[in-house]
């Protein structure tokens, strides 16, 4: 089964962080965790089909039909010694935990649609759902409720990657695995970086944005960005995982694929006033992502 066409940016925490002493579930989850980065991707896709698929409809992936949530037992686990730590940032100790929260996630993304559709689609979801629209944000806002703290644990983005995630990482520690083709779980591309090298560097990036290019846009991004990383642990680990997308990108282009130091690359260009450069190095990352996010309007 193809892996969704989403890519990633999760945070691993502490369990630490998670209660003194953390939830017996959640220990309980931790040691027996069995889920591949490309498994847990599967099965954010199979809990979202059994909850469309079942009669009554349920609104949102993981939960019983009257809207409690099922226990939260799908985590993935991180060991510290696999994030790079160049500046001497802390991570750790371990294990460090990345609670999926499907339920939440999707109530978020649920909120989210019912602000921004156009009339006909909103009027279509609701119909569909059976209940009125002040129920469904009342399910979703029960379901954000249910997380211990302010914030997920994942963001996800479909078809794509956000640019300005990109300035979060470190080039060279890219996590590149073509395995024996597009259909093999293990092919990845990804970064993991310290939470602390991650907050200095998206504030840094942040500041030469909005100085040199104002506050909308790549700003905007890295200013949400910033933001929700302070909701978490300073001694965790973030990771950057292009996910599913690697499905769809033929080896050679993925092997030599230099989005990020390309980013990288940008922000020196900023910060010494380059505008050739930058346009240059813009155009090639807007085509290249672009073309990729192109194939969603033929699926």
């Amino acid at each position: 089964m193809l892996r969704p066409f989403v890519a990633y940016l999760r945070v691993y925490e502490p369990l630490s962080a998670f209660g003194d002493p953390p939830p017996a579930g959640l220990r309980k989850a931790v040691e027996q965790a069995q889920l591949s980065r490309a498994a847990a991707a599967e099965r954010e896709q199979l809990m979202w089909l059994k909850s469309q698929t079942t009669s009554p409809v349920r609104l949102l992936p993981g939960e019983l039909p009257g809207g409690r949530a099922l226990p939260n037992s799908d985590v993935l686990v991180l060991d510290p010694a696999e994030v790079p730590t160049d500046t001497g940032a802390k991570v750790g100790p371990g294990p460090l935990v990345c609670p999926l929260e499907v339920r939440a996630r999707s109530a978020a993304a649920l909120v989210s649609f019912l602000g921004d559709a156009h009339p006909s689609l909103h009027a279509a979801v609701i119909d569909s759902a059976g209940v009125s629209e002040e129920k469904l944000k009342a399910r979703a806002s029960s379901a954000l409720g249910d997380l211990p703290q302010a914030a997920v644990h994942v963001l996800s983005t479909t078809w794509t990657v956000p640019l300005p995630w990109f300035a979060l990482v470190d080039p060279k520690h890219r996590r590149l695995n073509l395995g024996s083709g597009p259909d093999d779980p293990e092919r990845e591309v990804s970064w993991r970086v310290a939470m602390g090298d991650a907050t200095q560097r998206v504030a840094e990036a942040r500041e030469l944005v909005e100085e040199t290019l104002g506050d909308s846009g790549p700003a905007r991004i890295l200013a949400e960005t910033a933001r929700w990383l302070t909701n978490f642990d300073p001694a965790s680990a973030v990771e950057l995982d292009y996910g599913g997308l690697v499905q769809l990108i033929a080896d050679p282009v993925l092997e030599s694929d230099t989005s990020a130091e390309e980013v990288h690359s940008i922000m020196d260009a900023l910060r010494s006033g380059d505008i050739e450069q930058i346009a240059e190095l813009f155009t090639d990352l807007r085509d290249y992502w672009s073309e990729l996010a192109a194939r969603e309007h033929f699926n």
